[in-house]
């Protein structure tokens, strides 16, 4: 598939460029940023992939995370699709679905990560299949770094959705961390608005978002969470929840809470080099 390069910028002796390409799983045209460590082109790299949070593009993680030093130091080649389908630079392009713009929680920049099953979100919100199946695949084919060796991260909605699509897929990813993760989205109001619309009213299709599901092997999990997010306060992250089913399931995680930090990338800079370093530890091994 043609990539149409939209920016490129030196950072730390390596690339940051965003591209991009017309989609299947979305039906639609989506940009993605991608950074080129100095050793890119000896074909040794291996993959990260970074995952948004509600209503962010690919600008927000590689302009405001801080991340580009400690993956240079690392060669890791660091992917970051926006939040949802559709979504430009600069605002929301839209599928022409209606009602996907009426809410900042649910539509336009509120894909969850799943694939839809309900009309008429099912014919191009499929961030699920995108993530873990056609961008991996446009980055092999046009990148050299090792098609074998992959791991995930994200913050917020996005941890949520790096979570998920570890656990869906054993053996797919060497490592999974996450800032704040939306860990129980059917029990909170916003999940379960995003879900039912998405995946209808059986919410058993939901099950296999859960942990308990795992069947891998050992997956080591970190996750670090700002002691004073305004979103776990008002109990829409339900942590609690996803680190019981860890304790239950013996999934080793790590889970740092972090005194006076939110739900901000002020948070996330703070924190990144010891995801990435997190990272690092299986795909550089």
């Amino acid at each position: 598939m043609e990539l149409k390069q939209i920016s490129s910028n030196k950072c730390f002796g390596g690339l940051q460029k965003v591209f991009e390409h017309d989609t299947v799983e979305l039906n639609c045209k989506m940009k993605f940023a991608i950074y080129l460590p100095p050793k890119a082109d000896t074909g040794k790299c291996t993959a990260l992939y970074c995952l948004s949070g509600l209503t962010r593009t690919e600008q927000n993680f590689i302009s405001k995370s801080g991340y580009h030093q400690a993956v240079s130091e690392h060669s890791l080649v660091v992917i970051a699709p926006p939040c949802c389908q559709a979504v430009s630079e600069y605002s929301p392009r839209g599928c022409n679905i209606k009602g996907e713009d009426e809410s900042w929680h649910f539509g336009t920049g509120a894909g969850f990560y799943v694939d839809a099953t309900e009309e008429p979100w099912k014919t191009s919100y499929r961030m699920y299949s995108y993530i873990t199946e056609e961008l991996p695949q446009l980055i092999n084919a046009n990148f050299l770094v090792d098609p074998q060796t992959m791991s995930i991260f994200g913050h917020s909605m996005g941890g949520h959705g790096a979570l998920i699509c570890a656990l869906k897929n054993p053996g797919k990813y060497k490592s999974v961390s996450a800032f704040a993760p939306i860990c129980n989205p059917v029990l909170y109001p916003w999940g379960k608005k995003a879900f039912s619309g998405y995946l209808g009213a059986d919410q058993s299709k939901c099950k296999a978002h859960l942990v308990k599901s795992y069947s891998g092997s050992q997956l080591d999990i970190l996750i670090d969470q700002g002691r004073d997010d305004q979103f776990l306060s008002d109990g829409q992250l339900l942590l609690d929840n996803f680190i019981a089913a860890c304790t239950e399931k013996k999934t080793p995680v790590l889970f740092r809470l972090q005194e006076g930090y939110d739900h901000s990338y002020y948070f996330i800079a703070t924190f990144i080099a010891d995801h990435i370093r997190h990272h690092a530890k299986y795909l550089n091994a």
